[in-house]
Formats: C-alpha cells, sequence, structure tokens
C-alpha cells in the first residue's frame, strides 16, 4: 500500500509545480467559502432568526414570586434587575455611548472605522491592544455567544458581527441600547445598570447624577481592574476620563464636567443583594420542581415562577426556626454540635405550602429536612390511634384505663411503655388520655382497635412512609418526613379531606404565556364527624394539655395541635393547625441524639410554632370549624369530655355523632373536696408505681 501510494506522489508533485497558481487560488477560495459558510452559519451552531433576537431578554435569573406576586427570590442567583430604556436616564445611556461605542446611532452593527483603526494600531504593536466591538456586537456576544469562544479570538470576532447584522435588522437602535444596559457586566458579581446602580451607590438607575453616571460606564473596560471600593483612585481617574469623553462629544457643557471631576468618589459601603426568601430553603424547593416538571428552565433561568408560597409566613417561619435552635443550643450538652430545625406550614383546604424551612445553615442543593428527613414523631402520631378509634365506633367520653403495661411480643422482650415521670391517672377518658399524652392509655387503645387499623387511618390522611404494625407505632416509633406528618393533619382541619401537597401555581415566560400550572388536589379521608370530634380533642390538647404552651404565649382563637418526643429526647415537635394554616415545627440533630436533659415538644417546639404563627400569620376575621350536620350537642367539661357538672370551673358546649354522645358526668370534678381529689389521684400513682416496681 505504501508503494502504491509513493507511485502517485510525484505525479502530484509536479502538477502542483506547474498550476501553484491555479492550487493557490483553489485553496483560498475554498477556505474562503469554507470560512463564509462558516460564519453565516454562526459557527455552524445557527443563527437566530429576528423573532428569537427580538424575543431575547437578559435572564434576571427567573423570578419566583409568593401568592400575592411579591418576588422572593430567583432560579438562579442572578444579581441582575432588568428596567426598560425608559427609566435609565439619557446621561447614563449617553455616558456609555461616549465610552464604548461614540458612532452607535450611525453604523448598521460594525463600526468599520474602528475596525480599520483598530487593526493598524494592533499590527503595530505586535498583538492585540485595541478591540473595536461596538455596543450591537456586544449585545450580540453576550447574548448569543456566551462561552462558545475564549478570549478574544478572531473566530469569535466573526461571529459577533454576523450576528450584530441580525440584530441591527431585527431591532431598532433603543432596542439594542436598552438589552446593552442590562445585560452588561459591572463587577461585583452585578449585570446591568441598574443592578450595578443598587450596588455601587445604594439606589436605582433614575436617580443617578452625571459623575455616578460616569462611573458606572468607567468600570466597563475592566470591572475588576476599575473597581471602586477596590481601586478607588484608579476608578476615580477613569471616570474623570469618561466624564471629559462626554464633554468631547458634546453630552455636557464644560462647566458640568468640571463640576462632576470635583466630586469626591462616593460609593455605598456594602454590596446589594437582593431581597427576598433564603436562598436555599423553599427556593431550592421551587428549583427542584421546576427542573422536574420544566428541564431546562432552571438553567435558562428565563422564566416566572408563582408559588403558593406566602412571603411573610415564610419570614417568620425562617426567624422562628433560628431563634428557637439557638435557644435550645443553649441548654443542650452537646457543645459545638449545630441543632437542626425544620417547619412545614400548608392551606389545610388546598395543600398549598405558606412557608417551607428545611433546616439552618444549609447551602445550595442541601439537605432539605422538611421534605426528606425521616425521623420518629413520637406522641405526634397519637392522633392518628384516636382517629382509628373514633372511626371504630368509640367516642372522645369513652374510658380507658391509663396505667401501667406490658406487652409480650413473639420472638422479643418484653415491651413495658411508661408514661412521662411514671405518672397515670387511671382510668380516664380517651379525650383526657390524648389531652395528657398518656402513653399507658394509647397503647390500650392501638391494642384494643389493631395496629392495621391505626396504620390503615395513617395512610387515609397522607402519612406515605413504611408502617409496621408493631405495638410500639402507638407512640410514634416509626420514621416519617415533617411534610407527610403536616399533610396528614390536615383532614383533622379541614373536615376529612386529604390533601396534596403544592409549592407552585403556574410558570409563566416574562411575557405571561403559561408554560405549565397546577390544581389543587383533594380526596375523602375521613368522615366528617369523625374530623370534628378530633379537632375538639386536639384543641384541648392546646387549652389544658402538653400544647399549653401556645396559650402561654398569648394566643387566643381556635388552635388544635399535638406535641411529640421520642423516648431518648432525639426528636421533638409540635403539629397545630387553626381553620386557615397546618404547620408543624422539628428540632433534632441530622446525627440521633439526645437534644438535651427533658427535651420535650412542648418545653422545645411549641414555642418555634408559636413564634411563626404570632408572627407571620393572620387569621381570617370569619375563621372558624362549623360542626358537621347531624351531630348533636351536650354540654361538657372541656378537660375530660364527660358531661358538665355544677362543679366543673369550665363548661363548653360540643358535639357528638348520634349516640356517641357523653352519658357520664364529669368525674374530675364531682361533688368532692378538690384537695381530696388530688390526693386520691396521686394514690393511684404511687399504686401503679409500686405495682411496676414489686410486681403486684
Amino acid at each position: 500500500m505504501l508503494n502504491r501510494l509513493r507511485a502517485f506522489a510525484p505525479p502530484i508533485v509536479r502538477f502542483v509545480r506547474s498550476h501553484w497558481r491555479i492550487v493557490t487560488i483553489s485553496i483560498a477560495l475554498l477556505s474562503a467559502i469554507s470560512l463564509g459558510a462558516w460564519t453565516a452559519s454562526c459557527g455552524l451552531a445557527g443563527c437566530p432568526d429576528a423573532k428569537a433576537v427580538r424575543a431575547y431578554q437578559p435572564s434576571d435569573g427567573g423570578l419566583v414570586l409568593d401568592r400575592n406576586g411579591v418576588p422572593i427570590g430567583q432560579l438562579v442567583p442572578v444579581r441582575r434587575v432588568n428596567v426598560p430604556l425608559a427609566q435609565i436616564p439619557k446621561v447614563v445611556q449617553q455616558a456609555f455611548i461616549a465610552t464604548e461605542d461614540r458612532r452607535f446611532y450611525r453604523h448598521h452593527g460594525v463600526d468599520f472605522r474602528g475596525v480599520v483603526r483598530a487593526t493598524v494600531r494592533n499590527i503595530s504593536a505586535g498583538g492585540i491592544r485595541e478591540g473595536f466591538s461596538t455596543i450591537t456586537m456586544q449585545v450580540a456576544r453576550n447574548a448569543f455567544i456566551g462561552n462558545r469562544f475564549s478570549g478574544r479570538s478572531p473566530k469569535r470576532k466573526l461571529i459577533e458581527m454576523r450576528l450584530a447584522g441580525i440584530i441591527e435588522r431585527s431591532l431598532s437602535k433603543d432596542e439594542i441600547l436598552e438589552r446593552y444596559l442590562n445585560v452588561i457586566y459591572l463587577g461585583n458579581g452585578v449585570y446591568g445598570v441598574e443592578a450595578a446602580s443598587r450596588d455601587l451607590f445604594g439606589k436605582g438607575v433614575a436617580s443617578l447624577s452625571l459623575q455616578e453616571a460616569a462611573l458606572l460606564a468607567a468600570v466597563t473596560k475592566s470591572p475588576t481592574n476599575y473597581a471602586p471600593r477596590e481601586f478607588r483612585e484608579r476608578a476615580r481617574k477613569r471616570r474623570d476620563l469618561v466624564i471629559g469623553l462626554m464633554r468631547d462629544q458634546g453630552y455636557v457643557t464644560l462647566a458640568a464636567a468640571q463640576r462632576a471631576t470635583a466630586e469626591p468618589l462616593k460609593v455605598a459601603a456594602s454590596s446589594w443583594r437582593p431581597s427576598g426568601v433564603d436562598d436555599y430553603g423553599a427556593i431550592d424547593a421551587v428549583r427542584a420542581l421546576v427542573d422536574s416538571v420544566l428541564p431546562g428552565a432552571v438553567e435558562g433561568g428565563g422564566v416566572v415562577v408563582h408559588t403558593t408560597i406566602d412571603a411573610v409566613a415564610q419570614a417568620a417561619a425562617d426567624t422562628a426556626i433560628e431563634s428557637q435552635a439557638r435557644a435550645i443550643e443553649r441548654e443542650s450538652e452537646q457543645l459545638g454540635v449545630p441543632i437542626q430545625g425544620a417547619l412545614v406550614a400548608i392551606d389545610p383546604h388546598t395543600g398549598d405550602i405558606r412557608a417551607l424551612v428545611g433546616g439552618r445553615r444549609t447551602t445550595r442543593g442541601g439537605f432539605n429536612r422538611a421534605l426528606n428527613a425521616h425521623r420518629q414523631p413520637g406522641s405526634a402520631f397519637k392522633p392518628f390511634v384516636y382517629a382509628a378509634a373514633i372511626a371504630g365506633g368509640l367516642s372522645p367520653a369513652d374510658t380507658v384505663d391509663d396505667a401501667p403495661i406490658e406487652i409480650g411480643i413473639e420472638g422479643e422482650v418484653p415491651w413495658i411503655p411508661a408514661n412521662y415521670d411514671d405518672k397515670y391517672q387511671g382510668r380516664t377518658t380517651l379525650r383526657r388520655a390524648l389531652m395528657m399524652s398518656s402513653n399507658g392509655a394509647t397503647v390500650r387503645v392501638s391494642r384494643a382497635v389493631s395496629e392495621s387499623r391505626v396504620i390503615d387511618a395513617a395512610r387515609r390522611n397522607g402519612v406515605v412512609s413504611r408502617l409496621r404494625p408493631h405495638p410500639s407505632i402507638a407512640l410514634g416509633a416509626l420514621e416519617v418526613t415533617p411534610i407527610e406528618l403536616v399533610t396528614a393533619y390536615a383532614p383533622f382541619a379541614n373536615g376529612g379531606m386529604r390533601v396534596a401537597t403544592r409549592l407552585v401555581t403556574r410558570i409563566e415566560t416574562p411575557g405571561g404565556t403559561v408554560l405549565w400550572s397546577s390544581e389543587p388536589t383533594l380526596s375523602p379521608a375521613m368522615d366528617p364527624q369523625d374530623a370534628w370530634m378530633m379537632t375538639s380533642m386536639l384543641r384541648g390538647v392546646v387549652d389544658f394539655g402538653t400544647g399549653r404552651v401556645i396559650r402561654d404565649w398569648g394566643i387566643s382563637g381556635p388552635v388544635a395541635g399535638k406535641t411529640g418526643t421520642t423516648n431518648n429526647g432525639a426528636d421533638v415537635w409540635f403539629v397545630g393547625y387553626t381553620p386557615s394554616i397546618v404547620a408543624g415545627v422539628w428540632f433534632g440533630y441530622d446525627a440521633p441524639r439526645e437534644i438535651a436533659y427533658r427535651a420535650a415538644g412542648g418545653r422545645f417546639a411549641a414555642p418555634a410554632w408559636a413564634h411563626f404563627y404570632m408572627k407571620g400569620w393572620t387569621e381570617p376575621a370569619d375563621s372558624g370549624w362549623v360542626p358537621p350536620d347531624g351531630m348533636v350537642e351536650a354540654v361538657i367539661d372541656p378537660e375530660t369530655g364527660q358531661l358538665a357538672t355544677p362543679r366543673c370551673n369550665l363548661r363548653q358546649t360540643d358535639y357528638f355523632k348520634q349516640g356517641a354522645e357523653p352519658v357520664t358526668y364529669c368525674q374530675l370534678h364531682a361533688e368532692r373536696d378538690p384537695v381530696v381529689v388530688a390526693i386520691q389521684r396521686a394514690a393511684v400513682g404511687l399504686r401503679n408505681k409500686l405495682r411496676r416496681i414489686f410486681g403486684f
């Protein structure tokens, strides 16, 4: 094969030597045609058409709005605020034109006088010393080329020139200038004159003076080398040069230029950051959802996302978790280990997420505990035990024995759950057992209705994590995420309907075209009468039981909820709700360990819920729970759920299923001396404790 190739070589060499002019011209012609085709196709990548050019707007990171249309963040963390040209003062426009492209309104995208000037100077200097980019070419580079070519390469210049022609034919000069002033990079991570004005001067671009406008245009040449905060004198000299150019080109008078150059350089003490929700909480979850339904939208950033978040509630939630976490750390013995927290708040009628806190001191794309942390809920799971009991025909006024209990489990050691501080009530109502979070009573109820029915009740309401029918499930010895626990409480609050949580309502283009939308999803989960009775019982938890701290904070009005604490004190919870909001709070260490001595949900989690509710939520004026049709009235003692007697200090009207209303009068406040009642209750507790110790 090699010998055959060698045989062809001499004739080819002889042809080239005898026809070298034709060969040279042919090669040059083919190269020119190839280069022309390459340039015409914008580097074989395809050029944007006029419609694409007109549709382009510099990305402001993708705007994320709360449910009221308030900006709360960006899909992509870009420090840019797009503004129309009408809001940019003439002095700012003139400063950039004088500095960057003095013949902007006279050329058609490429300033050939500038091309010749730059070429001559660069050849004489033996390297690239001067560019000839016009404002239109800079728009082409920043909007349509990006990082496809590195440095000041001839290839990039050719593409810029090609695109500049397309842009000039597609847009007016003012439209080109508007895009330029919004897309240009001006240092310190800031893009566009509006964001740069806020960053350097602490005010919008519409308020800039001549010397401030000149400083903005001054940093364009090299945002790093002329950064006003780092290189004040260098930036001042460059500013004065821009003012001189504006004077020479007739934009300002000599007197105005002299006054401006006499002004000292003044910049804001601190950088500007877009205000809104913390970038790493709710916004991170929004990014993930948008990316799942519209792949590529997050990277592009050119969309407007309408969320269900309430900006006021979100800010209060962020503050509540951080402040309470610090308070817990002051009591914890785990020195140097940061406690973590999470909060989820939803509308019980739609499932719309109003606030979402996935942790504290997290990073973008980090672990969101509100959505993904599987932790034991402890007693916060007990409402599903009682919901199963109510669905099975029991009423809040039915009684159960709250005493020590031992459960034999095949293949395991006997399980002996104990009440907090080993205090027992003896015979008590279901209502009071839940109110006081009695473990002994709750396990008995769970055993009576069966763990399988407890699981069914939790599943119907919205718990989706793995649940195993074990006796310990009654006390929350399972793992759930904060968002699914909060979701599962919603049917208690809304009259029995299961909801699907929703974070984004719709995604639009900046022009308002809807790209994706969603609607609330509800399905029946509970009998409305059962939901009413569960809410009545859980209101007792807040009014008289382990959630009493909510009232101690001064919160009045209808509130129901349940505390939760695991046996080892590694997790504390409070899930509370009103007619218009359901919110759950969790605190714990990422690597589970005891939080503090005598850690409890009422002590550590409930205060954060109270803080969030008081600072972040306003209950509608007509808010309240209305009993379902078909229920009967009874005047009860709200602490026991039994019929009220003249000795009861509190009496309230409650509603029950037909035939399930209480028939026993209050035993806690019977016709006996209160001191005697207290002594008898203490005696019952002592007797039960001795039984456990001595086995009799």
